[in-house]
């Protein structure tokens, strides 16, 4: 029994770990090249807008794919895709092709590839534990994106781009190539229901079952209110992200070789928050940990945008990612505990339209603001605009609602892959 637990999770892990190792390395890689090319806020904060386009564009698509074919191949796929695209414009790179259009062109392909393999990935858990150890399974998942996709990628990101551009990106290549294969290693993932293959001549369309998830999303009160909290955690997180890279190498007079400390030195707050929410959050309980990753990043900002000591903000950037990985914990496992396996591709793919999907209208935001009135001006505006839009929406998230949603089940709304039922 242990055999057949630990080795598809462990198989899961290994991929999930290479594709954000190289998330990390390009999230350095990337503003840095932006950066050398233009100093337009604009300019630098539309590879924001080109690499989570998608998420507006495809995510629901997506996820009823995800809920239709083997999630393994999903994550096969699109990591070789993600891999394919970044080769070819680190070979651009190397043959001195340095234009911004070549680095929207390879965000957007990899952002598209990325819809697909995030959405089967969040679903893929369930299949391969059982609910009670949910928790501490996504615990290890998001420590690990936390490790290598902000604390070891951006460094080493960014120490690659300070020897050649092209270096960086043929290894975030190389590093998804790994993730593809080490997918290979999952056993098959078909929709429940289809133990040969897909399903009947009765099976219902795209568009019904995208229909049917975000209906199921929809009339679920606290997963859509939880998804809207993060929404606004993640809109003025893009207005500020995407100009992160000028404001360090502007007010803060920081070396481009040791941008990736802004990335990676909150990444150990994420880490530590993965780590330890399996303790934390039962004694500090659900509804408080939804606040404070509202109101923990709001005062960050503010600090962010008023100061000039690096290492005063950069503990402010730590204990946002402190809170927000706590948060992450909750909301994943609440979704992944409320929603049935059938379902979960598309509800997982209708909350990250709503959460990933205000990424590029925040970045267009903040890349607007910071044209007319500086980079600090966004940030002391994201302060003030997370703190009002956020709290709010906390107030009915409480410890006692998450905690009945986990433990209740919550019934389709209509058909799930099929014109019939499939319970």
């Amino acid at each position: 029994m242990p055999v057949a637990v630990v080795r598809p999770f462990t198989a899961l892990w290994a991929s999930q770990a290479s594709s954000n190792l190289a998330d990390g390395l390009l999230q350095a890689a990337a503003p840095l090249l932006v950066a050398t090319l233009t100093r337009d806020p604009l300019v630098v904060s539309g590879m924001t807008v080109a690499q989570f386009l998608p998420w507006l564009l495809a995510t629901l698509p997506a996820g009823a794919l995800a809920d239709r074919i083997d999630r393994r191949r999903i994550l096969v796929a699109g990591n070789l895709l993600r891999a394919a695209g970044f080769a070819l414009l680190a070979l651009a790179l190397a043959g001195g092709g340095r234009h911004v259009g070549l680095l929207y062109a390879a965000v957007f392909i990899a952002g598209c590839a990325e819809t697909m393999v995030d959405n089967a990935a969040l679903a893929i858990p369930p299949r391969l534990l059982p609910r009670a150890k949910l928790e501490r399974a996504n615990g290890r998942l998001f420590a690990t994106q936390a490790l290598v996709n902000t604390f070891v990628g951006p460094p080493a990101g960014a120490a690659l781009f300070a020897l050649t551009a092209s270096a960086a990106f043929f290894t975030g290549a190389a590093a998804f190539a790994v993730a593809g294969l080490a997918a290979l290693l999952l056993p098959a993932l078909r929709p429940a229901g289809e133990e040969d293959g897909p399903g009947d001549s009765g099976r219902a369309t795209l568009a019904q079952d995208i229909r049917t998830g975000w209906s199921h999303f929809w009339r679920h009160d606290l997963l859509r209110r939880v998804a809207f909290i993060s929404a606004a955690i993640n809109f003025f997180g893009a207005a500020t992200g995407a100009l992160l890279v000028l404001l360090v190498t502007g007010p803060y007079a920081v070396a481009l070789s040791h941008y990736g400390l802004f990335i990676a030195v909150p990444a150990a707050g994420a880490i530590a928050g993965s780590l330890l929410a399996e303790r934390l959050v039962p004694r500090v309980g659900g509804g408080p940990t939804t606040w404070l990753a509202a109101l923990v990043p709001a005062a960050g900002y503010a600090v962010l945008g008023l100061g000039h000591s690096t290492p005063l903000a950069l503990a402010a950037m730590f204990g946002a990612a402190f809170a927000g990985s706590l948060n992450q914990i909750v909301v994943s496992t609440l979704r992944q505990a409320a929603v049935p396996d059938a379902l979960l591709g598309r509800v997982t793919a209708a909350y990250r339209l709503i959460v990933l999907g205000v990424v590029p209208l925040g970045a267009l935001g903040g890349g607007l603001l910071g044209r007319h009135l500086g980079v600090r001006a966004v940030f002391l505006a994201a302060a003030a605009g997370l703190a009002l839009t956020a709290a709010p929406l906390a107030s009915r998230v409480t410890t006692r609602r998450l905690r009945e949603a986990e433990r209740l089940p919550v019934r389709p709304v209509g058909p799930v892959g099929s014109t019939g039922s499939d319970e």
